[in-house]
Formats: C-alpha cells, sequence, structure tokens
C-alpha cells in the first residue's frame, strides 16, 4: 500500500521540479473550506488528544521548550495549536515563538520590521518570508499570520529557525562543508556521526516523503540536509531555552528519535513535544511525542500521484 507524503519539508535535489510539500500546498490553495475552517465556519470532528488538554497547559509555562508539530496544510491543526498557545500566554507565559517558516538569514529582517511597525504581522511576514512565499507559493500565511500577530501582541522574541532550500540543496549535493565551516559544524554537532537507528529512521522518513520515488543512494544525502535542519533549529532552542521557547515545525522535525530534540543537548524534562497527527496517519509512531492531538484529515487530492507526474515516475 502507497503511504502519501507527510511534506516535511526535505530538501531538494535539482532533477525534482517542486517538493513534496510545495505539491501539499497547491492541493491545498484548492480546498476552498481549509480558510473557512481557520475561521470556525466548516464542521469538523473534534480532535482526539493522548493526554489531558490540562495536562499539556500545566507545561506550557516557564523555561519549557515545547514543540508544536503540524501537518503543513491542515487547518484544524493550526487553529488548535494557536488556541493552546493562546491560551499560555493569557495565563501569563512568554516564550520565544520560533517558526520553521522563516529561513535563519531573515532574523535581520524581522527585527527590522518589528522596529518598523511592532504591531504590523503583515509588514514582517512581506519582509522575511522566503522568496517564493512571496511569489505566492510555498507557505500559506494565512496559517502563519496569526502566530506572528501573537508575537507581536505580547513583545516576545520571533525567531527565524529554519536552513533554507538553498542551504539545504548545497548540503544535498557536497556534504556539511558546502555551508558550515569547521567550527560551526563542530558547534552544531554534526562532525560525530549519526547513530545507526537515526539515520535509518530518516532516510526511511526521506523514502516515504518522497512516495518511494528517489533512488536509495539519494537518501543519505538528503537525511543528511534533514539532520542539518534539525541540528540547526536545535541550536536556536537552546541560545533562548532559559526563558522559554516554542517552536512550530513539521511532524517530522519535532520527533524525539530523529528530530530537533535528537540535537538540543538540554536536560530531557525540560522539553516538550507534541505531534499533531491525522486520523488516517498509521505510520508515524506516536511514541516519538511527548503527545499526540489526532484531527481530521485535511481535504487534499493524492499528493503521490501529482508526484508522480511532475517527476515522470510511473
Amino acid at each position: 500500500r502507497r503511504r502519501r507524503p507527510r511534506c516535511k519539508g526535505a530538501a531538494r535535489l535539482k532533477v525534482l521540479h517542486q517538493t513534496t510539500k510545495d505539491i501539499c500546498i497547491e492541493q491545498m490553495r484548492r480546498a476552498a473550506c481549509l480558510l473557512a475552517m481557520w475561521l470556525g465556519a466548516c464542521t469538523t470532528t473534534a480532535p482526539l488528544t493522548t493526554a489531558p488538554l490540562d495536562d499539556w497547559q500545566s507545561r506550557l509555562q516557564g523555561n519549557a521548550v515545547v514543540m508544536l508539530g503540524e501537518v503543513h496544510d491542515n487547518a484544524q491543526q493550526h487553529r488548535l495549536r494557536w488556541e493552546v498557545l493562546q491560551r499560555a500566554f493569557a495565563a501569563g507565559w512568554r516564550p520565544a515563538i520560533a517558526m520553521e517558516q522563516f529561513d535563519r538569514e531573515h532574523q535581520a529582517d524581522i527585527d527590522r520590521a518589528r522596529r518598523e511597525r511592532p504591531a504590523d504581522a503583515q509588514h514582517l511576514i512581506d519582509l522575511a518570508a522566503p522568496p517564493s512565499a512571496r511569489a505566492g507559493k510555498g507557505w500559506n500565511w494565512d496559517f502563519y499570520r496569526p502566530f506572528v500577530e501573537l508575537a507581536l501582541r505580547y513583545d516576545v522574541p520571533l525567531l527565524a529557525v529554519n536552513l533554507s532550500n538553498a542551504d539545504t540543496t548545497r548540503i544535498v549535493r557536497g556534504g556539511y562543508a558546502a555551508v558550515f565551516d569547521d567550527a560551526r559544524t563542530a558547534a552544531l554537532g554534526l562532525s560525530v556521526p549519526v547513530a545507526a537507528d537515526m539515520q535509518w529512521a530518516q532516510e526511511r522518513e526521506i523514502d516515504t516523503g518522497h512516495c518511494h520515488a528517489l533512488p536509495r543512494a539519494v537518501w543519505p544525502r538528503m537525511a543528511r540536509a534533514q539532520f542539518a535542519r534539525d541540528a540547526v533549529m536545535a541550536q536556536v532552542l537552546r541560545q533562548h531555552a532559559q526563558g522559554g521557547v516554542v517552536l512550530l515545525a513539521g511532524n517530522g522535525h519535532v520527533r524525539r528519535d530523529i528530530g530537533v530534540p535528537r540535537w538540543l543537548g538540554i536536560e530531557r524534562g525540560q522539553v516538550f513535544t507534541v505531534g499533531y497527527l491525522e486520523r488516517a496517519d498509521d505510520s508515524t509512531p506516536v511514541a516519538a511525542f511527548d503527545a499526540v492531538v489526532r484531527t481530521a484529515v485535511a481535504d487534499r487530492g493524492d499528493p503521490c500521484a501529482e508526484f508522480e507526474r511532475r517527476t515522470g515516475n510511473k
């Protein structure tokens, strides 16, 4: 049985004309109910959680490092995450908000936008979003703008934590040295060989996430780019861990077994990870998270069929 990709933002090869994430975003834009769902106009099935919500809210305080996953095109998940964070902020928590949707080189643009127009989320997005997003591709900012607004309203740090597609492509082709010098590679923890179980699991995710269409020889190189992404995110989180920080990223990044937590290097009890999974997802291990929220499946076509059409795989 063929499984659909989870669109976690893996590194690209030039021969792939469009990433799985982009395919999902295109399907997402065609689903008329999604934005209405965010506004509460659509009927959805109540989410299921592996722990009472009160237990969650008790963890969202102080110096907690909280990671909230997502399926990028699932509007219900974004709404639920925003509601959880809004309650935590209303209760007095003031963590930094770290977002996968902003590439690390745009931190200065975020800071400049906040100086120029402190309450204008759209101005910040216009300055700091990746070029593809500004061109109408990539992230759907209708989903992510509320989190930017939350950071501005409560005047907490907003952090750009992602490694750009350009950098991940360089790493796929030329290794870590194509982007980082030796000192930075060591500081990120990338100079140490990855454990075999982690390497295998990440390669499996690469294969599944690309509809089993990539040659096996490519998996280690693309896994290497994912490790770099997670290590970069972890480094930024460490810098803000003392005051509390919440990471908004795809489910693959927040998994304890292969994601950002493996690179953090801080006390396990300070970290709390939540996977936001669709009910039809029977391949992502729930044990990889501290808690799981199950939601309805977003209205989308078959990403694998579109992926195969674009890449010429039958």
